[in-house]
C-alpha cells in the first residue's frame, strides 16, 4: 500500500517586537512609501536581545504539535540559515526542549527554499516507512546577520518561525503532500550570501573583512532569477501532480517580495488574488515564510479544507522548489 505524508498540524510564532517602516526610515535613507511600493512590506518582527532562532523554533514546533493533537514524532527537521551556533546543529536542542529526547533531529540549510527542502526530507521519511510522524520547522532570526546600515536588506527581512506536523497516510487524503520538486545552481552562490564565518574565510590567509559578516543580496538579479525559477519549478510540479493551472485554488509562495509573488502568478496564469500574502505584516522571514503564511492563511480562512495548494520558493545557493498538496481540516496551534 502506498504511503504518503499528510499535513496534520500547523503552528507559527513571531517575536513580540514590531519594527515599522517609519522606524527604519528614521535611521536609514529610506521611507515608508519606498519600502511599501518596492516590497509590499509595512512592518516586520525582530527578536529582542537574548532571543534565538531555537527559541522561535521551539514555540512554533509546540504549536504545530498541539494543532496535530500529538506530543510525539519520529523525526525533527529544522530549516534555518541562522542557527544558534555554527556547531552543533540547532535542531537537536529544539527537539530536546520540546520533550522529544532521543528523536533524530538535524538542520537543513537551503536559505529561503529551506522549508520545501525540509518538507521533502520529512515526506520521504514517511513514504519510505522510516517515520510515522515528522515535525518540520522553518525558523529564522535574520536580524542577527543584517547590516543595519544596508537599507536594501534591513528593510526586507524579519524574524519568525513556522512548523507543520506530517503523519503517515494515503495519497488521496486531504492534507496529502502530492509532489515536491527541488533544484539548485551553485554558480549563483554570490547572489545571496554571507561570505564570512566559514572555512572559505578561515583558510583564506587574509584578515576577515568586517562587511563579510553580514548578509548580502544582489537584489535585481535575485528578482528576475527567482521569478523564472519559481515559475519553472511550479510548472514541473503541477505536471507531475496532474493538475492544470486552473486547478490551483491557492498559491503560497515564499514571501520575498510582493512583486515577485505577483510576477510568478502572472507567468503561471494564476490570478494574483489566489496568492496567500502576509509579507506586509512579517516581512521576508526566509525559511520560515511559507509555514508562517500557511498558518496565517489557515487562521483567517484564506486556506479552506480541500483547497489545492501550490507552494514555491527561491533562495540562496541558489536553490528553488515547489510542492503541491490538498489543504486539510486543521486548526492552527
Amino acid at each position: 500500500m502506498t504511503r504518503a505524508a499528510v499535513l496534520a498540524g500547523v503552528g507559527a510564532t513571531v517575536p513580540p517586537r514590531v519594527v515599522t517602516n517609519d522606524e527604519l526610515a528614521r535611521r536609514l535613507d529610506t521611507s515608508d512609501e519606498w519600502i511599501r511600493t518596492r516590497t509590499g512590506i509595512v512592518q516586520r518582527h525582530v527578536i529582542d536581545p537574548g532571543m534565538t532562532t531555537g527559541d522561535l523554533a521551539v514555540e512554533a514546533g509546540q504549536r504545530a504539535l498541539k494543532s496535530a493533537g500529538t506530543t510525539t514524532v519520529d523525526l525533527v527537521v529544522l530549516a534555518t540559515t541562522t542557527p544558534d551556533r555554527p556547531c552543533p546543529a540547532t535542531a537537536p536542542s529544539v527537539a530536546t526542549r520540546i520533550g522529544l529526547v532521543g528523536v533524530p533531529a538535524f538542520d537543513v540549510a537551503a536559505v529561503c527554499s529551506g522549508f520545501l527542502y525540509a518538507l521533502q526530507v520529512g515526506s520521504d521519511a514517511i513514504a519510505a516507512g522510516h517515520a510515522e510522524r515528522v515535525l518540520v520547522i522553518g525558523a529564522e532570526t535574520f536580524s542577527t546577520i543584517l547590516d543595519p546600515a544596508d537599507r536594501s536588506t534591513a528593510a526586507i527581512f524579519g524574524d519568525g518561525a513556522g512548523a507543520v506536523v506530517l503523519r503517515a497516510g494515503q495519497p488521496d487524503e486531504p492534507g496529502a503532500v502530492r509532489h515536491v520538486q527541488l533544484g539548485s545552481d551553485g554558480s549563483m552562490a554570490d547572489l545571496i550570501t554571507v561570505r564570512g564565518g566559514g572555512a572559505e574565510e578561515r583558510s583564506g590567509g587574509r584578515p576577515p573583512l568586517p562587511e563579510d559578516a553580514y548578509f548580502r543580496m544582489a537584489g535585481k538579479s535575485v528578482f528576475f532569477t527567482a521569478v523564472r525559477r519559481m515559475a519553472e519549478s511550479s510548472r514541473t510540479v503541477l505536471e507531475r501532480t496532474g493538475w492544470q493551472v486552473t486547478d490551483v485554488d491557492r498559491v503560497v509562495a515564499h514571501q520575498a517580495n510582493v512583486r515577485i509573488i505577483h510576477a510568478v502568478a502572472e507567468q503561471l496564469g494564476i490570478p494574483a488574488d489566489r496568492a496567500v500574502i502576509n509579507i506586509d505584516r512579517v516581512g521576508n522571514t526566509s525559511a520560515a515564510s511559507i509555514p508562517l503564511a500557511l498558518a496565517d492563511g489557515a487562521a483567517d480562512g484564506r486556506l479552506t479544507p480541500g483547497d489545492r495548494v501550490l507552494l514555491t520558493a527561491f533562495g540562496g545557493g541558489a536553490t528553488w522548489g515547489a510542492a503541491t498538496l490538498t489543504w486539510p481540516d486543521v486548526m492552527v496551534g
